[in-house]
């Protein structure tokens, strides 16, 4: 069975385009060779997230998104949790729209679950080069939230 799921935890749900960021998820798995299990991606706060980074991966800090992994395979299954207080934050910092900062958020997580890295500077670079890959393939501008 094949699935992405959307939940919202401690949070009001947000505009984003469901079936269109499924349709770029479903893409960038075909594309790197990969089938879609199940996917789950939950948006959270800051202090939710935090919290999670403490108690299963022993991080006192906080971050715009944790990856557990469940591939099985070449099949893609996981829980994505991304904190939509560090996308809007990161989206002013980088002046980017929300919209496509919390895509690449999204984007960055489903990469890892097919295997990129971004432990090194070098896995950092090959990351963020295909997050812009990814991200390059959609019109921003077209979509209406």
């Amino acid at each position: 069975m094949n699935s992405i799921e959307f939940y919202f935890e401690d949070i009001e749900p947000i505009s984003f385009q469901e079936d269109f960021l499924k349709n770029q998820i479903e893409n960038l798995v075909i594309n790197e060779k990969y089938q879609l299990g199940e996917l789950t991606i939950v948006y959270c706060s800051d202090e939710f997230l935090l919290e999670m980074n403490k108690q299963y991966l022993d991080h006192d800090y906080y971050t715009d998104i944790i990856t557990f992994d469940y591939v099985e395979k070449n099949v893609i299954s996981g829980d994505l949790f991304i904190s939509i207080d560090r996308v809007n934050e990161n989206a002013e910092n980088y002046g980017i729209s929300q919209l496509k900062e919390l895509y690449r958020v999204v984007l960055h997580g489903v990469l890892h679950l097919v295997g990129y890295k971004d432990k090194t500077e070098e896995e950092q670079v090959e990351m963020t080069k295909m997050e812009e890959f990814y991200l390059a393939k959609i019109d921003f501008k077209e979509l209406k939230v």
